[in-house]
């Protein structure tokens, strides 16, 4: 074996080690992120004739799980996989000082369609738009709201709406890399509140999230 051919040899290994972890079509993208959802919450009154009795939603953090497939080099359908669970708290008046008013759990399957910039790059942004429809379950009232009005149940109504994001993937070897994303999905709810005191009280609320997430990703 000749030198010359030792030296091809080992820059061509050298070319495959560096080769970035371009998305190419027919390429299947898993990432699994660590997401922080932070609603941007809006609501009606929870008592009808008292304007100021608002609620807040608090921010939740869980992992997720997503799939890209891509269709061309630069176009991909992702589908993300993730629930969280958020409480729902008076914003003042009585309803403020009971704090806490009723917790639930959130499933937003969301489905994107993503262009990405540069997939030949070791540095890959993209920007998506799609749909979302959101399940509430296992809604429960907070004991401090059934001490004030008695036994509660609270059905919360699912949501269908769309959805933008933006990303980019970052390569740290042929196969793995690193994702950064936000995502806004407009997420809108009818709250029941069924209660022994004050019988049924309906309060329509805006969640329309940003969703952040950062992690870890590998092509296949």
């Amino acid at each position: 074996m000749t030198i010359k051919t030792i030296l091809l040899g080992a820059a061509a290994a050298c070319a495959v080690a560096a080769a970035p972890a371009q998305a190419a079509q027919g390429d299947v993208l898993v990432r699994l992120r660590g997401i922080l959802v932070a609603p941007n919450e809006s609501s009606g009154s929870v008592l009808p004739g008292f304007p100021g009795e608002k609620v807040k939603v608090d921010n939740s953090v869980m992992p997720e799980i997503d799939f890209t497939y891509m269709a061309t080099d630069h176009i991909g359908f992702e589908l993300i996989a993730a629930t969280t669970k958020h409480s729902a708290s008076g914003r003042s008046g009585t309803t403020g000082s009971i704090g806490k008013l009723a917790s639930t759990w959130v499933l937003p399957p969301t489905l994107t369609a993503q262009y990405h910039f540069v997939p030949e790059g070791k540095i890959r942004p993209y920007v998506g738009a799609g749909v979302n429809y959101t399940l509430f379950y296992n809604e429960k009232a907070s004991d401090g709201l059934e001490s004030a009005v008695g036994a509660t149940k609270v059905h919360m109504s699912d949501s269908f709406g769309w959805a933008a994001q933006a990303g980019v993937d970052i390569d740290l070897t042929d196969k793995l890399f690193l994702n950064l994303d936000v995502k806004y999905i407009d997420i809108d709810t009818t709250a029941r509140l069924s209660t022994t005191a004050a019988g049924v009280q309906k309060v329509r609320v805006h969640l329309d999230p940003l969703v952040f997430g950062v992690g870890v990703g590998m092509k296949f």
